[in-house]
């Protein structure tokens, strides 16, 4: 499927180069027990799709890449960080309406 293509599954093996290789990467940091990170899963895909081209937007299971998330002090899921030239600039903790996170975007490009 299409949409998939645009969603990075992030690990150890690609994290660090993605944030440092791409101008605008969203990470969002799950996991497949937490509801309200499967609740916020299609709206990170329209995100996603909307901004293609534009930021690199991907997914990081804390369970399957737990180094990553002890490294940027996510204690609580869903997290998502914006990273711009490899550097954090931004995040919401918690599930939260499509305008929040547009919004951060937005306040970054």
């Amino acid at each position: 499927m299409s949409e998939e293509s645009k969603k990075v599954e992030f690990t150890e093996a690609n994290f660090q180069e993605t944030i440092e290789k791409d101008k605008t990467v969203l990470v969002d940091f799950w996991a497949n027990w937490c509801g309200p990170c499967r609740a916020l899963a299609p709206t990170i895909k329209t995100i996603a799709t909307e901004y293609e081209g534009k930021v690199t937007i991907g997914k990081l299971d804390v369970d399957e890449q737990p180094a990553i998330a002890e490294k940027y002090q996510v204690f609580s899921i869903p997290t998502m960080i914006l990273f711009q030239d490899g550097k954090e600039v931004d995040r919401i903790v918690g599930l939260c309406a499509k305008d929040k996170i547009t919004d951060m975007i937005k306040k970054h490009l």
